[in-house]
């Protein structure tokens, strides 16, 4: 059995001129992020290991949940193929994941992501927001076989004011 958890960054700040990728976090992503991270906490899910996205904003977002899920941050790395808007590398970062770990968290961006919870997941959904947490789980024993999954878990911000 594995297990994916993906979550969109956080809402953005779009007022300072700096380039794409370090593009900080607006106070309403910050607020969004905890709101978001602390209600996962009460899934009784054990994570293996994350990844994020090296952009700042994914970063940022990944910060604010290891924080409150007290995760070591000797088991968080970035990897560039998160740095991804269409979904290509992000599914190619999946399917060549260790398989000795069942349950990874992965922080991006969209599009990728909403594309990625609709291929692999059986609920529709129309956009995963900033901040938006999806939860997947697939029955086989290695990520190269991830295709079809089923979902188990979304939080979303909107849902949870």
């Amino acid at each position: 059995m594995k297990k994916l958890i993906l979550v969109r960054h956080a809402k953005s700040s779009w007022e300072f001129n700096v380039s794409d990728r370090e593009r900080p976090l607006k106070k309403r992503g910050v607020n969004d992020a905890e709101l978001v991270s602390l209600s996962f906490i009460k899934s009784p899910v054990n994570i293996d290991f994350i990844y994020t996205s090296p952009a700042k904003r994914a970063y940022s977002t990944c910060e604010i949940f290891t924080k409150n899920l007290d995760f070591p941050v000797d088991k968080i790395k970035e990897s560039e193929e998160l740095y991804d808007f269409g979904g290509e590398g992000v599914m190619n970062f999946i399917k060549t994941l260790d398989n000795q770990l069942n349950t990874i968290m992965i922080f991006g961006h969209n599009y990728a992501f909403t594309s990625i919870v609709n291929l692999y997941g059986n609920r529709y959904i129309d956009n995963l927001p900033t901040s938006g947490l999806v939860l997947i789980e697939f029955d086989v024993k290695s990520w190269e076989d991830v295709k079809y999954g089923q979902t188990k878990l979304v939080l979303l911000p909107r849902d949870l004011k």
